[in-house]
């Protein structure tokens, strides 16, 4: 395990409109207010995106299992922002259903906000983390 302490800075709390694409907003966000590290709850809707839901096996590197979202659909969830090279890298996993179909995965791509959305970002100060390639995984993961 590694790790680093930190401490909380700034807050920003956002709203998304309808058709709004959520992890773009977020990196436009962090981007704007040069947020190098955050975490960030998420509540409200969603109308359009594509999630794993998981590995299809158990190997490396892993190959992901896609679910569309393609209806409005409630969702709640949390995320980080650590930075690649220049850009904010969005990292969200959240739980989305309607009706009595929930799934869990993590958000990726191009999506839409159905109705609005609300963000709230926690600064995280004191810390010196980014994304790089794995090499084992292909994955964009934390570095400390």
């Amino acid at each position: 395990m590694k790790y680093r302490v930190g401490q909380v800075g700034r807050v920003i709390v956002a709203r998304f409109e309808d058709g709004e694409d959520i992890l773009e907003n977020i990196a436009a966000v962090a981007k704007k207010e040069n947020i190098q590290s955050a975490v960030f709850n998420l509540i409200g809707g969603i109308k359009k995106g594509s999630l794993v839901v998981g590995p299809r096996e158990e190997t490396l590197p892993p190959k992901p299992v896609w679910r569309d979202i393609q209806e409005s659909t409630e969702v709640v969830g949390v995320g980080t922002i650590f930075w690649q090279d220049n850009e904010p890298k969005i990292h969200f996993h959240g739980s989305f259903g309607k009706k009595d179909t929930v799934r869990v995965g993590c958000l990726r791509g191009a999506s839409e906000t159905f109705l609005v959305l609300e963000v709230i970002i926690f600064e995280i100060q004191g810390i010196d983390a980014k994304r790089e390639l794995d090499q084992a995984t292909g994955l964009m993961l934390l570095k400390l």
